[in-house]
């Protein structure tokens, strides 16, 4: 098949930001009525999840022009084959080059409603590693806030718009130690930040930019830049006061001398 990718439609046939976020919400729903379990993530989902704070997210000229370029899912991978066909019979195809290389962990779809959709299993493995298991069931149509943060936070090489969604996230919610609409201080524990100084290194760096930029756009009134730094403070206090195991102290020694990361390969 002849993929089409996001950069390559015109505007003027691009699809609407309002319909990638509907076609969201009815794949999660529709395949909820099959048994199937599938939640958005990414830059979508924390729009999704601080509508309040929508205002905000246009400010920073996060939308851009085509705003979204595709729906980011994550599932468990002994559905992998009931969602292959459920996404098949709704008009998304793949490319068999995909299937091949990242048929596992990943599927891609090109050609349905929205130009491009992709479904992660059992967990997103980037620069850092987030497990999803016993993860899904805790929110919906998105995965739970702590995750969606975790995911941007992994991002070694981060961008402004990762940053951006960062920004509007931790703004739009509180911080506590459950994920009813607050970032699960737990989920540091749940990807193994006190275990891998590696990924412990990178959040770490990613939320000190995070600040660094909330206190530096305009667009952000005093009090954005109040709450979102006191809460960046306390999500790095408690990152700090947590007793780190043998395997993160050694590794700790070598620092930045040797990779921290896994590389990601650009399909």
């Amino acid at each position: 098949m002849t993929v089409r990718l996001p950069a390559d439609i015109p505007i003027e046939e691009y699809p609407k930001p309002e319909i990638f976020v509907d076609e969201a919400i009815t794949l999660v729903n529709e395949t909820a009525k099959k048994g199937l379990l599938l939640r958005v993530m990414g830059g979508m989902a924390i729009y999704m999840h601080s509508m309040e704070y929508e205002t905000l997210w246009r400010n920073l000229a996060r939308l851009g022009t085509k705003v979204f370029t595709d729906i980011d899912f994550v599932a468990y991978g002994k559905q992998r084959n009931e969602l292959y066909d459920f996404f098949q019979k709704r008009g998304y195809k793949t490319d068999p080059r995909f299937l091949y290389q990242f048929g596992k962990t990943r599927h891609i779809f090109f050609g349905g409603r929205v130009p491009m959709v992709e479904i992660f299993y059992d967990q997103l493995e980037m620069n850092h590693t987030i497990p999803y298991k016993g993860r899904l069931e805790v929110d919906a149509p998105t995965t739970p806030v702590a995750e969606l943060m975790m995911q941007k936070l992994q991002v070694v090489k981060i961008n402004e718009k990762d940053i951006k969604d960062l920004i509007v996230l931790i703004r739009a919610h509180d911080i506590g130690m459950d994920d009813h609409e607050k970032i699960n201080l737990n989920v540091f524990d749940f990807v193994g930040l006190f275990n891998e100084w590696g990924w412990y290194y990178t959040a770490t760096m990613n939320l000190n930019k995070v600040k660094k930029f909330a206190n530096e756009y305009p667009q952000l009134s005093q009090e954005d830049k109040t709450v979102v730094s006191g809460r960046v403070d306390k999500l790095l206090a408690h990152i700090e006061q947590k007793p780190k195991s043998f395997k993160w102290k050694m590794r700790a020694k070598i620092g930045t001398k040797t990779m921290w990361y896994n590389p990601v390969e650009d399909w």
